[in-house]
């Protein structure tokens, strides 16, 4: 079985030869493998080990945000051609020790109200992460990768360009193509790659907390051999990012590949799909027993309502959740008397029941929908539950 290894002691700039960070049609495959052929990735974490297990708030502002998403591949799939769909057939996801989550100001779907900056280490082990500065909490493991994808052509590559950059001049929040931090660092890749975010119909950081072990991504091809990587891999995610990380960790893929000819026409495929022949996770976290759920509505704060703005909707559901009075983490006298769970900011106290679930309702992801999406906003996901063991 072929085997992309990395060093985890070094950044992806300094083992240029293992991946890269931007998506380019000329980017040279690392390995070439048959059609069904099994292949084993490291990755990287999501913002290239810059938020390692000793740091701090004080090491987030000066992250090197060019260096995020490192990708381990290209991968070429013989036999796999412009047209044809390629299914990621995910066999395994094995999770490294550490994690993380942060606030980074100015980033999040909640950036205007969460300003400050917030780092948490996870420890993984037996399933769980667990976190000294968030005692009493555990988060069960489900674990996928949040970026996949394959190259572009030079068309796409071309057209995406011109459509994000317009969408910058009308105001918009997108990642244009910048040498600094790229990699490779240099050539058409460094200078007109296309970062990971916003996703796009090659892939990208769609953040799809479904795609677990055992999950099959649809990709169409743009260029022969299709050119797959993918990184950024969570341990744990509610339905998307509301502070753009979830619990961040490295990991090591195996995958495997299957090509649908001339399938991309035939099935009209706009952008990626995927799906799972069983559960995603077990079921009593996938659908979780015992929840606290917030909804939303499109109605602004001056009492207007805008109908079907799902983003205003997603908003609301968000606020609703999180108790404004009460977003500083506060020490619980007795933890088996006082529930605490993860928001996007910090840990909110809720009052007995001890073994009530707690939502961290996130459902935007990264500008990504899913179809569960329902207009009013209904928000139900990842569960931490309090020392129960179960």
């Amino acid at each position: 079985m072929k085997h992309i290894q990395i060093d985890r002691k070094r950044r992806l700039r300094d083992e240029p030869g293992t991946g890269h960070n931007r998506f380019h049609p000329d980017l040279p495959p690392i390995v070439t493998i048959e059609e069904g052929e099994e292949v084993v990735l490291d990755t990287r974490d999501g913002v290239d080990g810059q938020l390692g297990p000793s740091t701090t708030e004080t090491n987030i502002a000066s992250m090197e945000a060019g260096a995020v998403h490192p990708l381990t591949g290209p991968v070429f799939v013989k036999g796999a051609q412009p047209g044809d769909v390629l299914e990621v057939e995910f066999l395994d996801i094995v999770p490294q020790p550490h994690a993380f989550t942060a606030i980074v100001p100015g980033l999040g779907f909640l950036r205007d109200v969460f300003t400050t900056p917030f780092l948490v280490h996870w420890q993984i082990r037996d399933g769980w992460a667990t976190s000294p500065r968030l005692r009493g909490v555990r988060i069960p493991g489900a674990p996928f990768m949040g970026v996949s994808g394959v190259a572009p052509s030079h068309a796409q590559l071309r057209a995406w360009t011109a459509r994000e950059q317009a969408l910058i001049d009308r105001g918009g929040l997108v990642f244009p193509p910048d040498v600094a931090g790229a990699v490779p660092s240099r050539g058409p890749a460094a200078t007109e790659g296309l970062r990971t975010l916003p996703p796009r119909e090659n892939g990208g950081n769609f953040d799809a907390k479904q795609l677990t072990k055992g999950s099959k991504l649809l990709l169409p091809v743009a260029v022969e051999g299709g050119l797959f990587s993918t990184g950024d891999g969570h341990f744990a995610q509610g339905d998307g990012e509301v502070c753009v990380t979830a619990v961040e960790m490295g990991a090591t893929v195996a995958v495997r590949f299957r090509v649908l000819k001339a399938a991309a026409g035939a099935r009209a495929m706009r952008a990626p799909r995927f799906s799972h022949a069983g559960y995603f996770a077990p079921p009593e976290w996938a659908a979780p027993r015992g929840f606290i759920a917030a909804m939303g509505m499109p109605i602004r704060d001056d009492g207007v309502n805008e109908g079907e703005n799902l983003t205003l909707a997603c908003r609301n559901a968000l606020l609703n959740m999180i108790d404004p009075s009460r977003r500083s983490c506060r020490r619980p006298s007795s933890p088996a008397d006082v529930e605490w769970g993860v928001t996007p900011r910090r840990c909110v106290r809720r009052p007995p029941p001890a073994r009530r679930s707690y939502s961290d309702a996130r459902r935007v992801a990264n500008g990504a929908v899913h179809p569960t999406m329902a207009p009013w906003a209904r928000t139900m996901s990842r569960v931490a539950r309090l020392n129960s063991g179960k």
